[in-house]
Formats: structure tokens, sequence, C-alpha cells
């Protein structure tokens, strides 16, 4: 018995230490994104910035080279620049290196369990339900706003009471730079109102907000947040409305004379001051609607602040007929293009707008850079301008050569599975291991540019960390495999890819990512007046706060997911969304531009006060935006079926099986 005694002991030593190793090394559970074999992850994470493996590292990998994720190690000499080629790719139903019973230790799944989980997996009455409980979530946040908050700028949920500019605290930013005493959540909803068909409540709406809000506040906001929620939203429901198809239902309002966009004019005007006084023509990241740029303001903005515009100044002078508004953006823009790197043709994340120096040296698609990109390519769509497009290629490739890191094909090929990291803008070297929430939005521009399949990959990572924790923390750590930033806004990145691969694919699989991410948020962030913002996504504790994308953007993306039937999807009129969600309709109209010479490099800044004709208020015409334009990329492109073996490489990723 004694002999017997002392293997139970032996044993269950040995298992301690498997134990301790685990918990020591493995940091928790792993999501499967990197590991090959089911235990060997851990020992993969202790390598340092540079790649170089610690002491305490496991032994090495294939063929002699490094254990460590291929995500911290640099782009391969010469390898960037074919990067972008038409991978090979296996047949369908042929698995390549990643396959996922293989990946996963072979646990007893056969070959058809996506089939089986997932192929027309999606009836129309739980797409319906799912639909309903989108729109029952935006109407509990809307009428709760009206009911406790409304005319102040947000709600704030737990206490049911509104929330506005922080006047005892001008540095608390957090709030300010977005809450300008404008009744902002009722602004930035209006276009989803239209969009979910309730006309009546819509026509409500915007009679508040012309009888009631006012732009001459002593208020010092941001430049970008007050043009992208407030300006755009004026323009999107001025062109709802004025729109002489009216796919959405009947959203005329009698006696309407354009007052959304006098709004709009009136907002710019006060904002125009950011574009004064400065050496680069990078403008002021703040300004006072009354009293214009602050004496104390600061020097430093971030990219995206001073380069993201375009498209909603670019709209308002279009449909004035003056120059003024998309010209001082789109100097922004060519100022903030000519300083990036001449070695790897990246941009830093923040600025100094009067020697043009890069205080931040940060290159990454997330926050300070993110919009930068995404409205370089809007812009295009929209006025058809080709320095728009040609600098968005020369972006999006300098992207590739250095920030996307793991193999090159999504579901064959050695290494990682792809990720975009941040990099020195300069050397492109790694400068930190965590990504941010704001870059779930790349995989939707990515559709956008038909390039489907790096999309699907890179929006399975996203969906894998929600898949953990039920929301996605604002900083995660893809090394350490764990938050950096616990916190969770509601913010709709990942809600608008989802919907974006969905309309590019129709595959039922994004259905259920929708799904999920619904039940997540009626779960962990609804309380008595609304949804809150989640202050730790691992104790799903709460803060009093729902920001106004909630109901513009993450509400609006999940409805359009599941409501096939919607006008947008079958009106016939192609629509872009804003990097706020705000729905504008493509046509030629925004395609004409009688004042090109204007935006020429010998034009000069002397130019800026000039412009076309204004039209009288009577004058101001009334956009068909049923008119298509055929230059905007094709979106047959975007509409084959996906093959099953890119979804059964997202289900390794996110360990469905």
């Amino acid at each position: 018995m004694q002999w017997r005694a002392l293997v139970l002991g032996l044993v269950l030593l040995r298992l301690g230490l498997h134990g301790v190793l685990w918990l020591v090394f493995g940091l928790g559970p792993s999501m499967g994104f990197y590991q090959r074999f089911p235990l060997s992850f851990g020992f993969q994470r202790l390598r340092g910035l540079d790649g170089s493996a610690s002491p305490a590292s496991g032994p090495a990998g294939r063929s002699g080279g490094p254990s460590g994720p291929s995500w911290m190690q640099p782009p391969v000499p010469g390898a960037a620049a074919g990067r972008r080629r038409a991978p090979r790719r296996p047949g369908p139903g042929v698995c390549g290196p990643a396959h996922w019973g293989y990946v996963l230790g072979g646990r007893g799944r056969g070959p058809d369990e996506y089939e089986k989980r997932y192929s027309g997996a999606f009836p129309p009455k739980l797409r319906a339900q799912m639909r309903d409980l989108a729109r029952g979530m935006f109407v509990f946040g809307y009428d709760n706003y009206m009911a406790h908050a409304f005319p102040e700028d947000e709600l704030n949920p737990i206490h049911c009471r509104g929330r506005g500019p922080d006047r005892g605290d001008p540095s608390n930013l957090n709030i300010n730079d977005v809450l300008g005493n404008y009744s902002l959540t009722l602004v930035d909803a209006l276009d989803t109102l239209a969009i979910m068909g309730n006309s009546s409540e819509f026509q409500k709406a915007v009679k508040l907000v012309i009888d009631t809000v006012s732009f001459d506040k002593d208020s010092t906001v941001q430049v970008f947040e007050a043009t992208i929620r407030v300006l755009g939203s004026l323009l999107s429901a001025h062109r709802i409305i004025t729109d002489s198809k009216q796919p959405f239902g009947d959203m005329t309002i009698k006696d309407y004379d354009n007052e959304l966009l006098h709004m709009a004019h009136d907002l710019a005007v006060r904002l125009l001051p950011a574009f004064e006084n400065t050496k680069t023509g990078i403008p002021y990241p703040r300004v006072n609607l009354k009293t214009g740029v602050p004496p104390d303001s600061n020097n430093e903005t971030c990219t995206a602040g001073a380069g993201s515009l375009l498209v909603e100044f670019g709209i308002l002078s279009r449909l004035l007929g003056d120059s003024t508004f998309e010209w001082v953006a789109r100097r922004a823009v060519k100022a903030l293009w000519n300083l990036r790197s001449n070695d790897t043709g990246l941009l830093g994340n923040v600025v100094n707008i009067q020697t043009g120096r890069w205080v931040g040296k940060q290159s990454g698609l997330g926050a300070g850079l993110d919009s930068f990109y995404e409205y370089l390519l809007k812009s295009y769509i929209l006025f058809g301008e080709k320095e728009d497009l040609e600098m968005f290629n020369a972006a999006y490739q300098s992207i590739q050569n250095y920030l996307r890191r793991g193999r090159e094909a999504c579901n064959e090929g050695e290494g990682d599975p792809p990720l975009y990291v941040n990099v020195n803008m300069f050397s492109g070297q790694l400068m930190n291991t965590w990504i941010d929430s704001l870059q779930a939005f790349f995989p939707g521009l990515q559709v956008l540019i038909g390039d489907v399949e790096d999309a699907i990959c890179l929006h399975a990572f996203y969906y894998a960390i929600w898949k953990r924790y039920g929301a996605l923390p604002e900083r995660f750590n893809w090394q350490l495999q764990a938050p950096d930033v616990l916190f969770y806004p509601l913010r709709p990145e990942l809600v608008e890819s989802t919907y974006l691969l969905y309309q590019a694919t129709k595959n039922p699989f994004y259905l259920h990512v929708g799904m999920d991410i619904l039940q997540s948020l009626e779960k962990y962030t609804k309380v008595k007046c609304g949804y809150a913002t989640l202050h730790h996504v691992i104790d799903k504790s709460k803060e009093d706060r729902m920001e106004s994308f909630f109901l513009s953007e993450t509400c609006k993306y999940l409805y359009l997911l599941f409501d096939e039937e919607n006008p947008v999807h079958k009106s016939g009129t192609r629509y872009m969304f804003t990097t706020e969600g705000h729905i504008v309709s493509v046509d030629e109209h925004l395609r004409e531009s009688p004042w090109k010479e204007f935006f020429s490099e010998e034009g000069g800044q002397d130019q800026v006060g000039k412009s076309e004709h204004r039209p009288k208020p009577h004058e101001l015409r009334v956009i068909n935006s049923s008119s298509n334009c055929n230059r905007v990329p094709d979106e047959r492109r975007y509409s084959l079926p996906l093959k099953s073996i890119y979804m059964r490489q997202i289900d390794q990723m996110v360990g469905l099986i």
C-alpha cells in the first residue's frame, strides 16, 4: 500500500507543478491565436520588444527559429513589397497548415462542424427578433434621454439625469471636448430615427433641434468631435429631408426652409478660427463657439483630429457652393500628408501645428490616426478627387509594409494570423504590444476597398477578445493576452466591421457575432434608464455615462445588420457612412466642384477667403440622392459567398469549437 501512496503522491506533485507552470507562464487561458499545439502557449509571451528571447523562454520553434509570435518580429526585408499579391488558396473543404482540428489538438470535431453550426443557421424569425431587439435597445436609450436628460448633451443612465459641459473644471477634456451644451445626443441620433423608419419621431426631433438648439454658446469644444457628431448629423438629416425619393418613408418637414443646413453652416463658421494663425495649416484642436481659439490653446493635435474633417466640410461646401470649408479641411490633410516619413511613408499620431514637428511618433490604426485613413478613402468615394485615392493607396501600402505582422495569407502558411501593430513612424520598429478598440474599425474599411479576406482575419481577432470578456476593452495587450485599459464606453467599431463584413459576404457567421454583441450589451450594460459604460470589462462594474455614439452608431449598425429589407440595402441608392455613422447618399452633385483651382498648390493661403456665390436660402438646391455615381468601387465584387475555409479560421481563433 505504501508504494501506491508514493505513486499517487508523485502523480499529484506532477499535476501540481503543471498547474504552477500554467499559472506562472500561461497568464490565463489562451484564446488560440497562435498556439499550434494544445499546450504551447505561455512560453511564447516572454520576449522583449526587440524580439530577443528572455532567459526563461521556451525552446526554439520550427527549424531553429524563435518560438514567440511572429507579430513580435519586424517585417522580412523585401517581403513587404510583394505582400499584397494574391496568395495561393487550397480548394474548398481543404485545410492548409492552420487546420483548426490540428491547431486545437484534435478534439474530435469533424470537418463539417462549421457547416453544422453556421451554414444557413440563422432563420428569418431569429433575425427579426434580433432586429427588434436592436430597435428596442435604441428606443430604450433614446426615450430615457428625452425623458431625463434633454436638453442637456448626454444621459447619465444610472442616476437618470442629464449631463452637460463640466463648467467647474475646464481641464476635464474627456467631457468638455464632446459636450457643447447643444443637446448632443438628440442631434447625433437624427438619422438613426430615419433609418429605423420612425418618421413621426424624426420629424418631432428635427423640429426640436431647429427650435431649441443654438451654437451661440460659451463652450470650448474639440473641432473634430463637433464636426463628426453635430455637423455631420445636421447634414445627413438635411439630405434625408430633402431627398425627393424619400426611401425611409415620409421624412419631409412641413415648411422646411433648409434650417438644418443653415445650422450646419453656422457651426462650421464658428469652427473656422481653428484654421487661422497656424503656420502649417493644421488646425488648433479646440475652439470656443463664441470667442474662437482660447488664448491658452494647445499647439499639439492628433492626426485623426486634424485630418478627418474633409467629408463633413466638403459636403457643406458643395451644398452651399462655398469653397471655404473644403479648402481649409483639404489644406490640413495635405499638410499632414507632407509631414509623413520619407523612409516609411508613415505618419505619427501627435503633431505640433506651428512647427510641424512630430510630438507623438507612434504609427498605428487606432486612436490618433484611425479616421485619417478612413477619410482619405471616403473623401474619394464622395467627391471623386483622384489625389484622395492616391494618398489612401500610398498610406495603405505603408500600413501593409510596416504595421501588418503575421503570415501573408489569412488561412494558410507558416506564422501567426495577421495583426496590425503600433510602430515608430520613422523606423517601423515595434513600439508596444497593445492594440486599442478603435482599431476594430479597420476590417470595415478593408471591406470598402475589397480586401475582404484580410478583413475577415482581423475581425476574428477583435471578436475573439469580445468573446472572452463580453465587451472590447479600450486597450488589449496581445503579448500578455490581457487588457491594459479595462473600460468599454459602448463603442461601435466592432459592430460596424461586423455589419460591413456581413454585407460583403452574406455569411451567417456575422449574424451570430451581432447576436452575441447584442446579448452582451443587454446583459452587462443595461441599467435603469439606458445603457452604461463598462468601467471594468472583467468585473463588469459600470460608469454613469451613455455617450451619444451609442445611439448614432452602435444601435444603428446592429439594427441594419439584421434588417435585410432596409432601404439602405434595397432602395438602389448607394450610401456611405461617416466616421460617426451618419448616412450620406453618394451622388453626382457632390462630385461637382467649381473651385478646383483653389485646391492647387499654387493657390496659396490667401485663397481661403475666396468662394463661389453663396445661394440665398430659397436658392439652395434639393439634392436627388437617387443619382448613382459610377466611379464608386463596384459593390458586386463583394457579393460572392465566403468560403467556409476562412470561417474555420475564425472558429480556430475565436475558439468556438
